[in-house]
């Protein structure tokens, strides 16, 4: 366990998957800080847009997140707490109400084919959210089985639009 940002958590994520992509790093790095792109490449996130002026990641830069499940639609409040350029991308995500539901991160690390992304989520919210607030608002009452499947489908998704965007072999340049 670890002290961040005034929160008790496990250094372990939750959950965690990899996938090897032929892309150049920055190909697949743009995606990943793409808000509203990403919208595209997830079966329950429809995209984002930063707040208080900020254009992309840094450290405290603030974003508003929207997701889908059905007929149900909600909006996260979200602040990036640990970015290294090309590399981690990594940010909590509360309720409109301020309560802290998740955290979740993307790493690049490169490859001689290009390179490897790994997605992680930390199920930091406490029993309250796990047991009503999640499942009230989002009509998933197994979060877990649902984002691991969420997880293999959107970087499914990253690899083969990175590839197809970077001509699929010039990573490795």
């Amino acid at each position: 366990m670890r002290i961040r940002g005034g929160y008790r958590e496990s250094v372990q994520p939750s959950i965690s998957r990899s996938v090897r992509i032929a892309a150049d790093l920055r190909v697949v790095w743009a995606m990943v800080t793409d808000l509203p792109g990403m919208g595209s490449l997830s079966p329950e996130n429809v995209g984002g847009r930063w707040l208080d002026g900020a254009t992309g990641p840094a450290v405290g830069a603030r974003f508003r997140g929207v997701n889908r499940n059905g007929g149900r639609e909600w909006w996260t409040r979200v602040r990036v707490v640990e970015y290294e350029p090309d590399r981690l991308f990594t940010f909590d995500v509360r309720s409109p109400f301020g309560v802290r539901v998740s955290r979740w991160s993307y790493e690049i690390t490169r490859s001689s084919d290009g390179c490897v992304l790994t997605e992680h989520w930390f199920r930091v919210g406490g029993y309250f959210v796990r047991r009503f607030l999640g499942p009230i608002v989002t009509g998933r009452a197994d979060r877990p089985g649902f984002n691991e499947t969420s997880i293999e489908h959107t970087l499914a998704a990253v690899k083969t639009r990175a590839e197809a965007d970077d001509g699929a072999g010039t990573a490795a340049a």
